[in-house]
C-alpha cells in the first residue's frame, strides 16, 4: 500500500464544506462518504476527511476549536502562480475566506493562505527551486 495521508477535519455543514473543497480542486470519493463524512481527494496520496461534529466526536473527546482559532496550517503545491491565485479566488467565492494572511512573494516562491468555512487554514504555494538565490538553498531544507 502506498503511503498516504488522511487529514480529518470537523465541519459544521457537510454539504457546504464539500462544495467548498470541490471548488478548490478536491474530488469527492463516494465510496468513503456518507451523511456524516466525506472523503475529498487531492491526489493519490492526499485525502481530506470532512466529518460532522457528531462523527468527529466518535474519534476523540477533545473539544472542537472555534473557527477563529488555528491548530494547523496545511499547504498544497501548485505548478504556477496563476493556479495559486485561482485557488484563493475559488475559496473566497465558495464559502471560505481568501488571503487570511499577507501574500508571500519571494520571487522564487509565492503563496497565499485561505480558510475553509470552518476556519481550517489552507495555503496554496508555487516554488521554482532553480530560481532560489544562491545562499538561500539551506532555508528550504
Amino acid at each position: 500500500m502506498p503511503k498516504m495521508i488522511f487529514v480529518n477535519l470537523p465541519v459544521t455543514d457537510l454539504d457546504a464544506s464539500m462544495t467548498f473543497y470541490q471548488s478548490i480542486g478536491f474530488v469527492n470519493k463516494p465510496h468513503f462518504s456518507d451523511n456524516t463524512a466525506a472523503c475529498m481527494v487531492w491526489s493519490e496520496a492526499i485525502n481530506v476527511m470532512l466529518l460532522t461534529h457528531a462523527k468527529w466526536r466518535t474519534f476523540t473527546s477533545r473539544p472542537i476549536p472555534p473557527a477563529t482559532s488555528s491548530e494547523v496550517a496545511l499547504t498544497l503545491s501548485f505548478d504556477s502562480r496563476e493556479l495559486v491565485d485561482a485557488m484563493n479566488e475559488a475559496a473566497a467565492a465558495n464559502g471560505g475566506t481568501g488571503d487570511i494572511n499577507p501574500v508571500q512573494d519571494h520571487g522564487f516562491m509565492y503563496s497565499r493562505d485561505m480558510a475553509d468555512p470552518d476556519g481550517h487554514i489552507w495555503g496554496a504555494m508555487w516554488m521554482d527551486p532553480a530560481a532560489i538565490p544562491s545562499g538561500d538553498q539551506n532555508q528550504l531544507q
